[in-house]
């Protein structure tokens, strides 16, 4: 019994410990997404008291990430980082592609840190990737001068 207490507590501070920063609580998410979409938003969401003002917002959330089945997206392979913004000491917004059979996907974390914790400010995903790297090659972007 004692060592079941112990094994549980090391397991309890290692999760604590593990998501000191944005990158481990995206690490974390990643992890829970690949088997359990909804577990991983709700889990993401649950870092901030104040999301829960807008449950049925999360909900949908949930639902459309329960909705990228082997069906209807193809196999998960796994995910890349874009890029990552740093505002501030406090916000910083990180970009992922999340990678699957039938289409590449975009995840957009931002995260505060009021105090002394990180807390998901917001996510969203999306899929305009293609019509973003389409108008990034247009002549007006594009130094010529060179």
């Amino acid at each position: 019994m004692k060592k079941l207490l112990i094994v549980l507590l090391i397991s309890i501070s290692g999760h604590v410990f593990s998501q000191s920063g944005p990158e481990d609580l995206i690490k974390d998410f990643f992890t829970t997404y690949k088997a359990d979409a909804g577990k991983a938003v709700k889990e993401l969401y649950a870092t901030n008291i104040w999301t829960e003002r807008i449950k049925d917002d999360i909900d949908k959330i949930i639902g459309t990430v329960n909705g990228f089945t082997e069906n209807y997206m193809g196999k998960y392979y796994g995910y890349e980082k874009i890029t990552t913004k740093k505002f501030s000491e406090s916000l910083v917004l990180y970009s992922y592609l999340v990678k699957y059979d039938r289409q590449p996907l975009r995840f957009i974390f931002k995260f505060y840190k009021p105090d002394d914790k990180w807390v998901l400010l917001s996510y969203s995903l999306d899929d305009n990737l293609g019509s973003e790297i389409e108008e990034s090659a247009k002549l007006y972007y594009l130094e010529l001068d060179k």
